[in-house]
């Protein structure tokens, strides 16, 4: 059971890296779900992802306090939109350039949602 909670971790870990780079994918439910993988499966590996100088303050402060800081945030919608846009501008049909907007709306409203850290 321990390999399996590895090797999902360390697919989640993969997704929630792509994600910081494509907005459509979630970053925080990925590195949130490796770290719980890598809890159960291997403290070794947990331990080395809450150290790490980046995601592990990222995660801390998450499953702590459920906030986002506001430089993360505007890092976060600034970046969805502009590839959403793009994509918009790439795309000729008009449902998906809908489907498109729905969808960054969505994920802007969920990221909003959380507390901003202070």
């Amino acid at each position: 059971m321990n390999i399996l909670l590895i090797i999902l971790g360390g697919i989640s870990l993969g997704l929630g890296i792509l994600g910081m780079f494509l907005p459509v994918i979630p970053t925080t439910p990925f590195l949130l779900l490796t770290a719980w993988c890598w809890f159960k499966g291997s403290p070794k590996l947990y331990g080395r992802l809450m150290s790490h100088p980046k995601a592990g303050p990222y995660i801390r402060d998450f499953r702590e306090h459920r906030s986002i800081s506001r430089r993360v945030k505007a890092v976060s919608i600034s970046t969805l939109w502009l590839t959403v846009a793009i994509s918009i501008a790439a795309v000729s049909l008009l449902w998906l350039r809908i489907l498109l907007a729905v969808i960054a709306a969505g994920v802007t409203w969920h990221i909003l949602s959380f507390k901003t850290k202070k």
